[in-house]
């Protein structure tokens, strides 16, 4: 009578040297990530905004902002910490790739949306 039982192999393998070196990820602290969240609050009460995409990278992160979610992002709001004894870790940055605002403080950089709605008259 045969053994219906499948052999067991004695091999050992050790998954964590087939892993990658543990690389670190720039992420937006609490803090930060509160203060860009209120912006985004408003915003999408105003009817301006209706999503949002984080993006945690190795030199960088990145909280992007939609109009619609099928669309490219409107403003991307990036942390790069290379840049901190420079221009500054924050910066808010256009549809276009143009850069609207360099700072190290995040509260400053994200005064850049608190510019007041202008009327234009189409006469």
């Amino acid at each position: 009578m045969e053994n219906s039982q499948p052999e067991r192999s004695a091999a050992v393998i050790d998954f964590a040297g087939l892993r990658p070196a543990a690389v670190p990820y720039v992420s937006f602290d609490r803090r930060e990530l509160s203060e860009i969240l209120k912006v985004y609050g408003r915003m999408v009460a105003a009817g301006e905004w209706r999503d949002y995409a984080i993006d945690t990278l190795r030199e960088r992160a990145v909280f992007s902002i939609f109009r619609r979610s099928s669309e490219m992002p409107l403003f991307r709001v990036e942390k790069n910490p290379k840049l901190a004894r420079r221009q500054g870790m924050f910066s808010v940055i256009g549809a276009g790739g143009q850069v609207l605002k360099r700072g190290h403080e995040l509260a400053s950089v994200l005064r850049v949306f608190d510019k007041g709605l202008k009327l234009i008259d189409e006469r």
